[in-house]
């Protein structure tokens, strides 16, 4: 048969990770990104980027460890490569604290970063409202340049991008023979799925060059994560609310936490606030599924429903994704033989 036609749904870090995958995997088909957003336009684009997963109650927790673990060997090469600095790929150290000490001691990704260790006491004496905290080492994306390192790197394999708003998965059926869903919160609409539901978060972006450490409390609420040139600080989670717009409040509220961990952003400058809307769900969304259509049928990879740790397992997840591709291609060539048969 003439090669596989894949078309991915979606330009996020998902979309872009899963077509670099597929590209890997299997390299003699045909593949389309297709998008009505790119960077910097995408949810992804407003994502910290930083690699601390968020346990997710509907993965199996060796699933969550395998495509994290993916996801930083991955980094950390790039980071130890000539195009780090072009992919926004760097290493960054700091510490987690708690208020009161966690139920678990060691979370399940202690052994994949770098150096985790208990906080000593003289580290805890710079947040005196915390009474226990763990430093480590991690990786981080700065995800505007990242996303288009990906993308630079797709069309340079040949990989087309095109700028299209995908109503319904069966609209494809006519022009390829595999379409991977990688919508993100778009899949709410896409494949009316109900399980999934947008958490909104809200960032402030400030210039603080002399922050080099992350911070972040122990319930994942407020966050400083210094990038190459700007400094995340984080942040919201609002269930349910698909609000796109700023709120002020909110911003506000988010510089006060924000300060109360690094007293010494109050002299922070340029403070720019973004907004994403997080894909959740009880559970990413990773499988085959076949769509059929009057005797019509269509190959479909779901690879979605990520939530706030998308960055922590996109590698991990988009190889498992691509392998699922490879199963769909595999099965078509297998059909075309027999029917030639």
């Amino acid at each position: 048969m003439a090669a596989a036609k894949v078309a991915v749904v979606g330009a996020g870090v998902i979309g872009l990770s899963t077509a670099q995958c597929i590209m890997e995997t299997c390299p003699g088909c045909s593949l389309t990104v297709l998008s009505d957003q790119f960077s910097p336009n995408t949810t992804s684009d407003v994502a910290a980027g930083m690699l601390i997963p968020h346990t997710c109650p509907g993965t199996p927790p060796h699933l969550q460890k395998q495509w994290f673990r993916e996801t930083f060997t991955y980094l950390f090469a790039i980071s130890s490569s000539a195009e780090a600095s072009e992919a926004g790929v760097h290493l960054v150290s700091g510490w987690q604290v708690f208020k009161n000490p966690p139920k678990e001691e060691l979370p399940f990704w202690s052994d994949v970063v770098l150096g985790f260790r208990p906080m000593s006491q003289a580290e805890l004496q710079k947040f005196p409202q915390h009474q226990f905290g763990q430093a480590f080492t991690t990786l981080k994306c700065d995800c505007p340049p990242y996303l288009l390192w990906l993308e630079k790197r797709l069309k340079a394999a040949g990989v087309q991008m095109q700028t299209r708003k995908v109503a319904a998965l069966w609209e494809l059926s006519s022009e390829y023979n595999v379409v991977v869903n990688c919508a993100g919160i778009g899949a709410h609409q896409l494949v009316g799925d109900e399980k999934l539901f947008p958490i909104r978060g809200q960032v402030l972006q400030v210039d603080a060059p002399w922050v080099k450490n992350f911070i972040r409390d122990g319930d994942g609420l407020t966050y400083i994560y210094p990038g190459i040139h700007r400094v995340t600080l984080g942040g919201t989670r609002e269930k349910d609310n698909w609000n796109l717009s700023p709120d002020p409040g909110a911003a506000k509220d988010i510089l006060e936490r924000c300060c109360s961990l690094e007293p010494s952003l109050r002299g922070a400058q340029e403070i720019k606030v973004k907004v994403g809307l997080r894909p959740a769900r009880q559970g990413v969304r990773l499988q085959r599924e076949v769509l059929s259509q009057g005797g019509v049928k269509l190959l479909v990879v779901h690879n979605y429903g990520h939530g706030a740790g998308g960055f922590s397992v996109h590698r991990g997840t988009a190889k498992e994704a691509a392998r699922l591709v490879g199963e769909c291609i595999a099965a078509l060539q297998d059909s075309s033989s027999r029917a030639k048969l």
